[in-house]
């Protein structure tokens, strides 16, 4: 199934909830509504629609006529309702453009409304007509109010809480005002079936880092992308009840607060699922979330984490929750921004079961000992690790949706995850459990790695080149640590992890005649510390290969992700030794 044709359907299943707007109305922030007299007078202040407390207020969600992008410098008036410079002629700062904006709402509706006998529809012609901007102040209206979008009533109607865009007068001329600008009918592309076809679709609002007006997904506004005679979206044509639907779902699920959005990178990710019974496609949707984000103590606390701890024990989804495997389709849409458009980061549909047994996989193939304090930390977190500076917002474009989708599918990792975490080792040096995992990830899936030869756990037996190596610099790094301290300035992994890791050739020789004096130092203080670190180097350089060259030129890009998993084992197993001394000695003084 298609994008588009899955976000319609998607549509139908909510529209039967009351979830997503009918067709031609779009779900807005409206931030207070003005009540009118019958005669076109304000019936006093207008009424702050905001909800929260103190300064933190936020625009009530409506469903109102449907928005459109206004691109130019003339851009069109909203159907009985718009910010306050098109409905007021009032901006927060100076705008020379407010006057002309408030002319073009007054007259568009004077003009579509001249028939009308509805008295909320008159109501609102005798107020435009009598309005001026300096009335604002003269009433006493709230300054917050400034740039707010503004519905309208009739003060009759205030308490049962209907608007003028809710009257059935209002209605039939919304209903009149959008078949009037349809001008071509054909095949629609998601139905099927002949229908008016959408030649601007709706702007879809909520894509991290896109236009705050909104973007499309389809759209030609230039006659390079033309074709055949066809203007705008003749070219690609979809319905304007198709288009309507898919842009209405989209919107739903990237509202800030929708539970069926994800932030993963720069994509802004929704999901969805379909199954027989509204049930069941919630619990779908809270597990992958729970899955990719974390658990909601409150609401996923019980059901949705024993699934999860379930599915990471490696137990298949039929055997423990099968309503999750007959019939439940899953849908996942990755959107980045790009100008006045959103690009598809990645897509994908499939089977509920088969992503929870692809997200098993993923579980499995970063699973590292000693673990995170998290033991499943959610994947931002991960992805975190690949950032300048550990900030989100610097996570490499295309490395966020091109991870995701390999767990989704359970393809290969994009080798951009190893060169991003190599290269961000090399330079802060901090080698940390989730570098570890994901590194320990792509030997596993990329290079057909087993356990033994990537092993979750330290592993004293393991002769691969890269794996020895790591565990050699960690031991010459507990060398330096056990002779100077712990507070010295910079440490020989501050120094040379990055050359060590590349090119050992280059730096072993001086890493081993620098142990030789650390060593002398600690065997004054500590024989028996020495000699235990000797030995730990012996055991190691024991198992390099006979007569082959324990210090190559240079180590590959896999050879380098084992040398991190091998320093990250050894490193961890000094302070496991240390902390079994210290029970062991707690005992005995017992």
């Amino acid at each position: 199934m298609s994008i588009l044709a899955a976000l319609t359907k998607a549509y139908d299943r909510l529209a039967e909830d009351h979830k997503v707007p009918p067709f031609g109305y779009s779900s807005e922030k409206i931030g207070f509504l003005i009540s009118l007299n019958e005669d076109g007078t304000p019936a006093g202040l207008p009424i702050d629609l905001r909800q929260g407390t103190g300064k933190k207020l936020t625009a009530r969600m409506l469903s109102v006529p449907a928005s459109f992008k206004r691109p130019g410098i003339t851009p069109r008036p909203f159907f009985l309702w718009d910010n306050t410079a098109y409905c007021l002629g009032i901006t927060a700062s100076p705008d020379k453009d407010a006057l002309s904006r408030f002319s073009s709402f007054k007259d568009f509706h004077a003009k579509v409304l001249s028939q009308s006998d509805d008295p909320g529809l008159l109501a609102l012609l005798g107020f435009l007509r009598d309005w001026t901007p300096d009335r604002f102040a003269a009433l006493g209206w709230p300054e917050e109010m400034k740039d707010q979008n503004v519905i309208f009533t009739l003060e009759s109607d205030r308490l049962s809480n209907r608007y003028l865009h809710d009257r059935a007068a209002a209605r039939e001329v919304w209903a009149d005002l959008a078949s009037a600008e349809t001008q071509t009918q054909a095949v629609c592309l998601v139905t099927g079936k002949t229908a008016p076809i959408a030649r601007l679709h709706p702007a879809i609002k909520g894509v991290w880092g896109g236009q705050s007006s909104g973007v499309s997904i389809v759209s030609y506004n230039k006659d390079a992308f033309e074709s055949y005679g066809h203007q705008q979206g003749d070219n690609a044509p979809v319905s304007e009840a198709a288009a309507f639907a898919y842009t209405a779902v989209l919107n739903r699920f990237l509202e800030s607060d929708s539970p069926n959005r994800l932030q993963i990178g720069d994509a802004s990710t929704v999901f969805w699922a379909d199954a027989s019974d509204a049930a069941t496609a919630q619990l779908a949707e809270d597990a992958f979330l729970a899955m990719f984000d974390s658990i909601d103590e409150d609401k996923q606390a019980g059901e949705v984490r024993a699934i999860l701890d379930k599915i990471r024990q490696g137990l298949p989804v039929h055997d423990f929750a099968p309503q999750l495997c007959e019939g439940v389709r899953f849908y996942v849409l990755g959107l980045a921004p790009n100008a006045a458009r959103v690009s598809i980061r990645f897509w994908f549909e499939g089977d509920f079961g088969r992503l929870a047994e692809n997200y098993r996989r993923y579980v499995e193939d970063i699973r590292i000992a000693p673990p995170p304090r998290d033991p499943h930390p959610p994947l931002w977190r991960y992805l975190q690790e690949t950032a300048v500076l550990g900030k989100r917002e610097n996570v490499p474009p295309n490395l966020a949706g091109d991870v995701l989708r390999a767990i989704l599918t359970g393809s290969l990792y994009p080798l951009t995850l190893l060169s991003n975490i190599l290269m961000r080792l090399r330079s802060d040096k901090t080698v940390s459990v989730l570098r570890v995992a994901l590194l320990r990830a792509v030997l596993i899936r990329n290079y057909g790695y087993t356990d033994k030869e990537a092993p979750v756990a330290f592993d004293p037996d393991n002769t691969n080149k890269g794996y020895l190596l790591g565990r050699l610099f960690a031991v010459y790094e507990q060398v330096q640590s056990a002779a100077l301290g712990r507070n010295v300035n910079a440490t020989i992994k501050d120094k040379f992890y990055g050359a060590a890791s590349a090119q050992p050739r280059k730096v072993f020789a001086i890493l081993e005649s620098g142990s030789a004096n650390h060593l002398s130092k600690v065997g004054k203080a500590r024989p028996g510390a020495r000699v235990n670190l000797e030995k730990e180097i012996g055991a190691i350089m024991g198992l390099m290969s006979p007569g082959d060259d324990p210090f190559p030129a240079s180590l590959s890009a896999e050879q380098q992700a084992l040398f991190g998993l091998g320093y990250y084992h050894q490193r961890n197993q000094f302070f496991v030794a240390k902390d079994h001394d210290s029970s062991a000695q707690k005992e005995t003084a017992v």
